[in-house]
């Protein structure tokens, strides 16, 4: 198990965009289970939709995604030298509404990496109920390459 602050360590996401509430197991290059909590006080409500809260399918695979960057900067020595950017989502299938109260099992396996591009495969579950799933590219980058827009 990763503890919550070793999360927000690995993930540059923080509140309202940090999707990854708890590491349950990880296998360095291969799998990890994770967990979002849905809450009716999700800010994306506000608006999507108020009468009928649903989660937009776009944050459940950015859920996946993040889980996804979880594993890979526990699997690599010197995680604070990389970055990593989502490059590419294939096969991307949203197969059940998720609401406030669901809590999202995020399950992501690390299929393989050539050079700088990752490819993970991920599924979030709803209880037993497939909820969403879809192949997942990022690419990874030396922190030294990439520029902060502030600075």
């Amino acid at each position: 198990m990763i503890p919550t602050e070793q999360v927000m360590r690995f993930l540059p996401h923080r509140f309202p965009f940090l999707l990854v509430d708890r590491v349950l197991s990880v296998v360095p290059k291969k799998s990890i289970v994770a967990l979002k909590n849905v809450t009716c006080n999700e800010q994306f409500f506000q608006g999507h939709f108020p009468e009928w809260k649903i989660m937009p399918g776009v944050l459940i695979i950015e859920a996946l995604a993040q889980a996804g960057a979880v594993l890979f900067f526990s699997s690599i020595p010197d995680p604070e030298k990389k970055f990593i950017v989502l490059s590419k989502i294939d096969k991307a299938k949203l197969k059940r509404m998720v609401v406030p109260g669901d809590q999202l099992r995020l399950e992501v396996e690390w299929t393989r990496s050539k050079g700088r591009i990752l490819l993970m495969k991920g599924k979030a579950f709803v209880e037993s109920d497939l909820a969403a799933e879809g192949e997942i590219y990022a690419m990874v980058l030396d922190v030294s390459e990439v520029k902060s827009p502030l600075t």
